[in-house]
């Protein structure tokens, strides 16, 4: 290893000396040692999350792992973690880096999911776990960190051949069992690392696969509505209707007459049992190359490449109240005991639908980091980095609608479980000649994106300040399309285009009654009907490059205070925006620039009052800059009598916040810490749809111009007349407050065998304004057993309910989830010092995912009930 870097590793391990004890211990109590050493010495708030070994992280993936940091949850896709909330806020206000570099990532997703991620969150579940050894998550800012992200950053890093020099081998093999699907999954890991010529140079690669077949089994409403909320009329008839209970809903009026009260009652839209099936392969790869040609200098080449490949089935048989309640007659009713809800019911004249969905997505990441580390001199360091990252993500789908148009009878009753009803049908739903066979959506998404990175930073030491001073420069892409198949001819009958659902045990072990259906059949309608040609939906088509340029000056420092040590970091960081929004207008193009700029001071002090005691304090201004599709300027919508206009807005400014921190530490005991943190954030401005009144943008004239819609005899003139512009706008901001608790020990002053007992435990309290994706109370808990050659731990995550829509649709004030409890399991057993057998088990209890609407604001409403069973993984893993 060269000379100045061994020198600096030295000089940080005497400074540790001075104030910590540093324990020896592996596995998953020696991770968390090490990231308790590590949040200890940082000067801003911080947490991190280190492997057990070369090649070994905590969890089976990168956000199981984060979401056991404190303030931070996570939603999943099919079972799994995708993206995370940080201290409130949602996914799309936490900058995720990888070796130094922001980076972007997507997949898809259900429609409740999401979809297809064309926004700045992150997807974690496109990466192994097994391909990085530490991930930090930066919840105060610094000055010398890049900017975007309010909630916080999360870093993650690769292993390097010059963290660990000499040959080290590490592979491992694990076969996963889901209870609902009855298959075997294989995960599959080798890294090798070694290093040559003295530890000059080194060379390390890994490889990282797995296959997950998940089934996501259970009922869903797609919302709750009522006749007079919903606008498809009322009720045909009520004159004749049972009602059992009393309806309480106050005066019940439409277009202001005076109504039925049963036509104010909360009704499910489209009922139906849910089918999600995912097949899903994973491959990742890494690479590091390190020389140091002189003691002085080190060179790193960095690379990762990922593929994540999900095939997803989806089936749901569903009938139609929606829009079409004057086409229904409810034959008898029992009212919830709220009085606002149909508790069991029995209608005529419904329709039904069987919407059979096939989602073929693939996701293609790469990145490549060349860095250097360069010691000018004893007192001045530069660092050096090029980075270019992409990321494509597709989406096919092809979505088939089964419809029985003849009006029969339908009764549903929630009375022996609140989320899954006993239903019953008038005719035969599974004989295929009750229904048509039509074109739901043949649809096609791209999702491009692709990031450049140039860093510099100089490194100035004296005796007691650092100054560190650099600029960064980073030119993003981001581009949104959409292709469709056309011309998918329609059959009176599906009779020969369909088949029962092809899971014959549908249903076992699931919460409720479910009943297999027919489906479409895939196969039969492309071999016989499809005509697999995609065509360009152009006016859907968006691009939006983000070019930014920053600077910044940053003095650390360290001195006696009465006695005490006080470290800190005291800086500014300005950087300049520039955005560039394409979109189209039918086929002609409009392209839009809007720049911006902001000055963001930080400071971070940390007080060591005592050698076991920390107090620190963060004051900072942070940025996230706005939606990328909220800036899509294309497909407006114009009135031009009216003078309106929907649309992107490409002249959104950033999201900013000011921010404190206040914590206080206690690390009481070798490895162990009790912790305190208030956090407060006064968050300025928040991007809401709204309407704008302004003149016209420019870039429109031209197609206005040409548009036979456009008559200036008539319409208001764009140019000299402001438009109302229905679009996104920087609205009223808001607050968020909280705090965290963490307790960490392990108890290895009780007599044996029980000194192998640890816990790892926090709580995380937020309060702000309405702000989606939101729990109020979030809890996380492992209770951990440890030896030298054996050990189990148990980990439980729990966060309360959250909205995820404040808006709504169909009547309901708000959509939401309910909050869910995890628990995981992890055991090991070394059978040698090269060997070790792992268990594995993820989501224990087989935790139900709950979404809900909230009707006029006070319901609990189903939304969506299901389940993706217990995943037991049996493995072992061999290192050297």
């Amino acid at each position: 290893m060269p000379q100045a870097f061994a020198q600096e590793a030295q000089q940080d391990q005497s400074a540790e000396g001075t104030e910590l004890e540093v324990i020896e211990v592996s596995g998953f109590r020696g991770s968390l040692n090490k990231a308790l050493n590590t949040k200890r010495q940082s000067v801003n708030a911080k947490e991190s999350i280190v492997a057990e070994d070369i090649g070994k992280f905590p969890d089976l993936n990168i956000a199981e792992s984060l979401q056991r940091v404190p303030g931070v949850a996570i939603s999943r896709e099919g079972g799994e973690g995708r993206q995370i909330t940080l201290r409130g806020l949602g996914p799309s206000f936490t900058r995720t880096t990888l070796n130094g570099m922001e980076v972007p990532a997507s997949t898809d997703g259900t429609d409740s999911g999401g979809g297809v991620n064309g926004g700045r969150a992150f997807d974690f579940n496109v990466f192994a776990s097994e391909l990085f050894n530490r991930v930090d998550i930066q919840k105060a800012p610094t000055a010398a960190m890049e900017e975007g992200g309010i909630a916080g950053t999360v870093d993650m890093y690769s292993a390097k051949p010059f963290d660990n020099p000499g040959m080290h081998v590490a592979a491992s093999a694990q076969g996963g069992y889901n209870d609902v699907t009855g298959k075997v999954d294989p995960r599959l890991a080798v890294m090798v690392s070694n290093t040559f010529a003295d530890d000059t140079f080194g060379v390390l690669f890994s490889v990282a696969k797995s296959d997950r077949n998940v089934r996501q089994e259970g009922y869903g409403t797609v919302r709750w509505t009522t006749p007079v909320k919903d606008g498809g009329g009322l009720f045909a008839d009520t004159s004749n209707t049972t009602v059992t209970g009393t309806p309480d809903v106050g005066s019940c009026e439409d277009d202001g007459v005076a109504v039925d009260p049963i036509n104010c009652l909360w009704t499910p839209r489209l009922p139906r049992p849910d089918f999600f099936g995912n097949e899903q392969e994973r491959l990742g790869f890494t690479g590091s190359l390190q020389w140091a040609p002189s003691d002085n200098l080190v060179l790193t080449l960095d690379t990762l490449h990922s593929t994540l490949d999900n095939k997803r089935t989806m089936y749901n048989f569903f009938e139609m109240f929606r829009s079409t309640f004057d086409e229904i007659t409810p034959v008898a009713i029992t009212v919830h005991p709220n009085g606002k809800q149909v508790l069991a019911g029995t209608y005529d004249g419904i329709k039904s639908r069987i919407e059979s969905r096939q989602q073929i997505s693939s996701t293609d990441f790469s990145q490549y980091v060349f860095s250097g580390e360069y010691f000018a001199s004893d007192n001045l360091k530069i660092n050096a980095m090029l980075g270019t990252a992409k990321s494509d993500a597709r989406s096919e789908q092809y979505r088939y609608n089964m419809t029985n148009n003849t009006p029969h009878t339908f009764s549903f009753d929630f009375s022996n479980n609140p989320n899954v009803p006993e239903v019953s049908h008038s005719y035969d739903t599974n004989d295929a000649s009750f229904y048509d066979l039509s074109d739901g959506r043949l649809r096609a998404t791209d999702v491009y994106r692709k990031n450049n990175t140039g860093k510099l930073d100089l490194t100035y030491s004296a005796d007691m300040v650092t100054i560190r001073a650099g600029l960064a420069v980073n030119d993003r892409k981001v581009g949104y399309g959409e292709e469709q198949i056309n011309g998918f001819p329609d059959q009176d009958s599906a009779v020969g285009y369909s088949e029962m659902l092809p899971y014959d045990d549908f249903g076992t072990g699931f919460d409720g009654p479910l009943e297999r259906f027919i489906v479409a059949d895939f196969d039969a309608i492309e071999s016989g009907l499809l005509d697999k040609t995609w065509v360009p939906r152009t006016a859907q088509t968006w691009e939006v490059q983000e070019k930014t340029r920053a600077v910044y000056l940053q003095m650390d420092s360290e001195f006696d205070l009465a006695g005490m040590t006080l470290r800190s970091n005291f800086g500014f960081r300005y950087v300049d925006t520039e955005t560039t929004s394409t979109g189209y207008i039918q086929q002609d193009t409009v392209s839009i620039t809007n720049d911006y700029d902001n000055f963001l001071p930080a400071m971070n002090l940390a007080l060591d009052m005592t050698d076991d005691m920390v107090l620190r304090l963060g004051i900072s201004r942070s940025m996230t800059r706005p939606s990328l599709s909220s800036l899509n300027p294309g497909n407006p919508s114009f009135s031009y009598i009216n003078g309106t206009v929907s649309a992107g807005n490409p002249f959104l400014d950033p999201f900013t916040a000011n921010n404190v921190d206040l914590g206080f530490e206690w690390y009481f005991d070798n490895e162990a810490l009790v912790a305190a943190t208030i956090f407060y954030k006064d968050i300025e401005t928040f991007i809401e749809s709204a309407s704008e009144e302004r003149l016209v943008d420019p870039a429109y004239y031209p197609f206005i111009d040409s548009d036979p819609q456009y008559d200036p005899q008539i319409a208001l003139d764009p140019r000299t007349v402001p438009y109302i512009h229905n679009s996104p706008v920087n609205g009223e901001g808001t607050d968020l407050n909280g705090f965290e608790i963490i307790y960490q020990q392990p108890f290895s002053f009780l007599p044996e065998p029980f000194n192998g007992f640890g816990v790892v435990a926090n709580y995380t309290k937020v309060s702000s304004g309405e702000i989606t994706g939101l729990s109020k109370n979030s809890y996380n808990g492992t209770l951990y057993y440890e030896q030298d050659d054996y050990g189990i731990r148990v980990s439980v995550n729990k966060r309360d309910d959250y909205i995820t829509d404040y808006t709504g649709s169909n009547g309901n004030k708000e959509h939401g989830t309910t909050g869910p409890t995890h628990v995981d399991l992890s055991a090991f057993y070394n059978v040698s010092d090269e060997l070790t057998v792992t268990f594995e088990v993820i989501n224990l209890t087989d935790e139900y995912e709950r979404l809900y609407t909230t009707g006029d604001g006070n319901l609990d409403l189903m939304r969506e009930y299901n389940h993706t069973g217990t995943q037991y993984f049996l493995g072992a893993r061999y290192s050297m």
